[in-house]
């Protein structure tokens, strides 16, 4: 009987992996890769969508889309955000999951890559979130196995993140073993940048507060640099991009001694 069941958490945890992967899975391809039957697959579906970790289509199944986005939908920049190196952030957020250790406290700042790790937080549980960023913190309201702390703040609008003094005052307070930063630019001289004053004084903080930084970066901020200084780069710990970044763009960091993923 517990074999049975760790083979269908198991299979369950394919099943939200193999989604968070293709964006979107069939019944028809579950039962092909798993060697399961189609009522079992339709089960599983079922009580995963129960626990608020998919939704169910024709045939199938999908990643929640929460209704708080709905009114974004025709808003040419977010689309355009959400579009961008879609697939190489699903494939960052992967990689920055698998860093997550049971019972770690884990920072992370706005943006889309940041919020593609706490979607493939599925099949991990006993953590807790810090965050500046309130999409975050509503996308994990249905997890009660995970705590999330919210830094309070002003609400910036973009991407959802809460600035200013409370956000200031709350982030000197909380202490993390990991922080994840989604960055507008990082170079070897300049250090991490980002687009906003406000945010990058909250983000500071955070970071100062953290035993451990890495990077989520696609290629495209590799070498960018924007307006405001988040951290020095001697300062972080690990980059995670994506594969499509030159040899000679990460070098510098490998010679500081920062571990490079590509993914």
């Amino acid at each position: 009987m517990a074999r049975g069941k760790d083979k269908q958490i198991q299979r369950r945890e394919q099943i939200l992996s193999r989604l968070q992967e293709a964006g979107e899975v069939t019944i028809e391809d579950l039962c092909s890769e798993l060697g399961a039957s189609v009522v079992t697959i339709r089960r599983d579906l079922d009580e995963l969508e129960q626990r608020a970790l998919l939704k169910r289509t024709r045939g199938g199944a999908m990643p929640i889309g929460p209704l708080f986005y709905e009114p974004f939908k025709k808003d040419s920049s977010f689309q355009d955000k959400i579009g961008s190196f879609a697939e190489e952030k699903r494939r960052i957020a992967r990689r920055a999951s698998e860093m997550i250790s049971p019972g770690a406290t884990v920072a992370l700042t706005g943006g889309t890559t940041t919020t593609e790790i706490i979607r493939c937080l599925n099949t991990v549980s006993g953590i807790t979130i810090i965050t500046n960023t309130v999409n975050v913190a509503m996308e994990l309201s249905s997890r009660k196995d995970i705590d999330v702390y919210v830094t309070g703040g002003h609400l910036r609008g973009n991407w959802f993140t809460l600035v200013g003094p409370l956000a200031t005052t709350s982030a000197s307070l909380l202490f993390a073993d990991i922080m994840f930063l989604g960055v507008d630019g990082i170079d070897v001289g300049q250090g991490l940048t980002c687009i906003h004053p406000q945010e990058a004084e909250v983000l500071k903080l955070l970071a100062s507060h953290s035993k451990r930084l890495v990077v989520v970066a696609d290629s495209s901020k590799i070498g960018n640099v924007s307006k405001w200084l988040l951290c020095p780069t001697r300062d972080i710990h690990e980059i995670i991009t994506d594969v499509a970044v030159k040899d000679e763009a990460i070098a510098p960091f490998v010679a500081m001694g920062i571990k490079v993923h590509r993914v």
